[in-house]
């Protein structure tokens, strides 16, 4: 009860500071029940006056309210089904930018994650340079047998742990009241929206688990010349602390400065695109943050991708519903992307397959229509999970943050290049995976696993027989003379039955009953 009351008292504040700041002025009445449609209108008597936009509304509100509110916002933009369209899209126009704390707590939690003293870690270490809700960066240099080097040092923010924790709870409290009370909130999935929060968060309060993201990902690309990440200095990371290689690079969003370096801005345009591609198809490790600010280019004129705290995994089976679907789309092939729907198991198979092709070729074929630089392809994602809720086609948080994702690596690639074409940079890669894996040798490789996973199960079975040979012995010995329970087994027992409802014993009477009945008919 007193959880409860906890719980209600938090969600109440925030309740509070989005009625005070305007945010309940984006909820449409009308489509409301009449309760809540009642509580909309109080809430709307204590709003602040002026005229701020709904992004600047909802970023005030969920700035007011801390870092794990800032961090929902912005997952919530990846759940346009949740919170809809227009608020999906002013959420991603939400800033995590935070006032820095102060030098001496960096330096402090430095030296208790690393067991030295920043002195003695670092030639020189500079102020922060960038602050974020969970951690911020300080400008460093380290001496080292190649000479002296620039690095970059994430530091989380003290107390962030404890301060997320008791937040995520009222969260997962509030999703689950949903749920019990909404069949749209059961479809939507918001418990599970929340757990998927949670592991996110999660992973980015655990700055070695970032770094092994920057050292995955590194590997997975490291034959690919247009794309890299900067590189670990894992004798300075640690739980609390992650320590990379500092990028000199011109940010992404200079256009001014690219062009002036002799980038040539198309080209970045199309690598970026195709990078991302690449990630979330061949490799189903792909990183989830592509916003200008963690893109540079270097020298070599080569796209360097920072901050590593959230990343998207793809399973096989997603990457090929993925792969299939683009190149569905690409060919005009309408029943083939619906079947993919379905073996993939995100359609239930008492809909049509014909029915769910049409509804994709209603989204298709204007796209179709287009020139080429007018299509998008995160339109195309956005449109295709928006008829999903007429086939009940579950919410997959992993295509949505996939989506999600796609949505930002467009717009800024599209801003290097407006007339970039979408289907001929993607066709490449899309084609390479679906001949690799769906052609001859894929399925000649699927067949050596199916028969090679047979073989380990061949290979096991005397093992299995004489485990359960040994079991029956066992159980032989222990039931020859009777089954044998302890007096501690027995008084819990006892203690069960006494427990059992009044309902159970009047149930097991009739059944007594009906039973006598028979026998002596």
């Amino acid at each position: 009860m007193l959880t409860a009351i906890l719980h209600f008292t938090r969600l109440g504040r925030a309740g509070f500071v989005f009625a005070r700041e305007g945010v309940f002025a984006l909820a449409d009445p009308l489509a409301l029940p009449p309760g809540p449609r009642l509580g909309l209108r109080l809430a709307r008597l204590i709003e602040r006056g002026g005229a701020a936009s709904d992004a600047a509304r909802l970023g005030t509100a969920l700035s007011r309210l801390g870092p794990p509110y800032v961090k929902l916002g912005q997952f919530l933009a990846t759940r346009p089904d949740v919170v809809g369209q227009k608020i999906a899209h002013d959420l991603e126009l939400l800033q995590d930018k935070m006032p820095p704390f102060p030098q001496g707590e960096a330096e402090a939690e430095i030296a208790e994650a690393l067991g030295r003293p920043v002195s003695q870690l670092f030639a020189a270490f500079g102020p922060p340079v960038a602050a974020a809700s969970i951690a911020q960066v300080h400008k460093a240099e380290v001496d080292g047998a190649d000479g002296r080097r620039t690095v970059a040092v994430k530091v989380l923010r003290p107390g962030i742990e404890a301060r997320f924790q008791r937040d995520l709870d009222s969260f997962f409290y509030a999703a689950r009241l949903a749920e019990r009370q909404s069949a749209e909130a059961r479809r939507l999935r918001l418990v599970a929206t929340v757990e998927t929060l949670a592991r996110s968060v999660a992973i980015e309060l655990d700055l070695r688990l970032e770094a092994a993201a920057f050292s995955e990902l590194a590997e997975n690309m490291k034959d690919d010349p247009d794309f890299r990440v900067p590189k670990v200095d894992w004798d300075r990371t640690a739980r609390r602390v992650l320590t990379t290689e500092w990028v000199d690079g011109i940010p992404l969003n200079d256009r001014a400065r690219l062009a002036a370096a002799g980038h040539d801005l198309p080209r970045l345009g199309r690598a970026l695109i195709q990078s991302f591609l690449r990630q979330a198809i061949r490799d189903g490790f792909f990183h989830a943050d592509l916003h200008p600010g963690n893109l540079f280019v270097d020298a070599e004129g080569r796209l360097v991708a920072v901050d590593c705290g959230i990343m998207g995994r793809l399973g096989l089976k997603e990457r090929r519903f993925l792969a299939e679907i683009l190149y569905g789309f690409i060919t005009k092939n309408w029943t083939r992307t619906a079947e993919v729907h379905f073996e993939a198991g995100y359609v239930p198979p008492h809909h049509s397959v014909e029915d769910f092709a049409q509804a994709i070729r209603a989204i298709g074929e204007p796209i179709h229509d287009r020139p080429a630089d007018q299509i998008s392809m995160a339109k195309l994602l956005t449109l295709l999970f928006e008829i999903t809720a007429l086939f009940d086609m579950r919410t997959r948080p992993e295509l949505l943050l996939l989506q999600k994702t796609m949505v930002v690596v467009e717009g800024v690639a599209r801003a290097l290049d407006p007339k970039l074409d979408m289907w001929t940079t993607a066709e490449p890669v899309v084609r390479e995976w679906i001949e690799r894996h769906l052609g001859p040798i894929g399925k000649i490789e699927d067949a050596a696993q199916e028969i090679g996973g047979l073989g380990r199960l061949i290979g096991s079975a005397p093992g299995l027989l004489s485990r359960a040979a040994g079991t029956i012995e066992r159980l032989d010995a222990q039931t020859r003379d009777g089954l044998v329970l302890s007096p501690e087994t027995v008084d819990a027992i006892g203690r069960a039955e006494a427990r059992r409802s009044r309902w159970m014993t009047l149930a097991l009477w009739a059944i007594v009953a009906i039973l006598a009945i028979w026998l002596l008919r």
